[in-house]
């Protein structure tokens, strides 16, 4: 074998051993590592996915690729580190939970046990950055923001704590925020364009008048009903606040306004202070407003106010 002979064979060499790996990060995939799961091959299985979550994967694929890491750990009995596995994954995901026709009613009892522990954090997390949307005048952001929070207060794992404090006190502060939400992100209602000057013509006989729909006296309408025209406040004003105050507190007020444009009722649903909030809903009942309309006719309205007070 002449000298060039084996440098052309030794350049194939160096070839073959850079193309090895390529090769196998090409034959691994998520299928495959399903494949190896379900046949109960599961140390391979387990060391394709560690191949794979160090690859460039979609984050759909990347969840996928944790999920069965937990599954794999799980098999093996390694207890603490499929938690692990399965910790990141709820964070990343808070409403992520397998599904019945991928995990055995062991696996879903795992993640069920990791969700119950983790979601009240993730929960007051999520409320967080609805907060700082809603703060920062990002109506949008914070409306979806909210959404997201009370569907996660509204999860299976939570059980019984959903319904005691603190998360229950958080709910009221969660629909409070969210109706302020939906309010300031909804588009103003446009001023229809003055009719044209006519000259009437004669009027014929006019047959009796049809009856008011009286689901519309009983309905209370809110910013989420089509066609809704919102109130408009002619007279709107928090009481000032007197006393001594460390932090700015903020909370919301609701009230009904009626068909006259009346405050029917008034109550705080997030509490900013005792004294005042009761000063807040003396003052509400005095307020006046023109009514909301719906197809031209006045009608109730729920309207959801944010009370803000700030240390002097």
């Amino acid at each position: 074998m002449t000298g060039r002979t084996r440098f052309r064979l030794a350049g194939v060499l160096c070839l073959a051993l850079v193309a090895l790996p390529r090769m196998a990060a090409a034959q691994d995939s998520l299928a495959a590592a399903r494949e190896l799961y379900v046949s109960a091959d599961y140390e391979d299985a387990l060391a394709m996915l560690v191949r794979l979550r160090a690859a460039d994967v979609s984050p759909d694929d990347a969840r996928s690729v944790d999920e069965y890491r937990a599954f794999c750990l799980l098999a093996l009995g390694k207890k603490t580190d499929a938690e692990q596995t399965i910790e990141a994954l709820v964070s990343a995901h808070p409403s992520y939970r397998p599904s019945d026709a991928d995990a055995s009613p062991r696996m879903r009892a795992a993640f069920s046990e990791v969700r119950r522990r983790l979601l009240p954090s993730l929960i007051q997390r999520q409320y967080t950055q609805a907060k700082v949307a809603f703060d920062g005048k990002n109506y949008e952001k914070a409306r979806d923001e909210f959404t997201q929070t009370l569907d996660l207060l509204s999860d299976q794992d939570l059980g019984a704590a959903a319904n005691t404090s603190p998360l229950a006190d958080l709910r009221v502060l969660v629909n409070g925020f969210l109706d302020l939400s939906k309010q300031a992100a909804a588009p103003a209602p446009r001023a229809a364009p003055p009719p044209p000057v006519e000259v009437p013509p004669p009027a014929p006989a006019s047959p009796a008048a049809a009856p008011r729909d009286m689901s519309l006296v009983y309905t209370v309408y809110t910013v989420d009903t089509p066609n809704i025209v919102p109130p408009v406040a002619v007279r709107e004003s928090l009481p000032r606040f007197i006393g001594r105050l460390l932090t700015p507190a903020q909370g919301a007020l609701e009230v009904v306004i009626d068909e006259t444009g009346t405050v029917s009722s008034a109550a705080m649903r997030a509490p900013v202070n005792p004294s005042y909030d009761k000063q807040v809903v003396a003052a509400a009942q005095t307020w006046r407003y023109k009514p909301a309309m719906l197809n031209g006719l006045p009608v109730k309205y729920r309207k959801m106010i944010t009370v803000s007070i700030v240390p002097q």
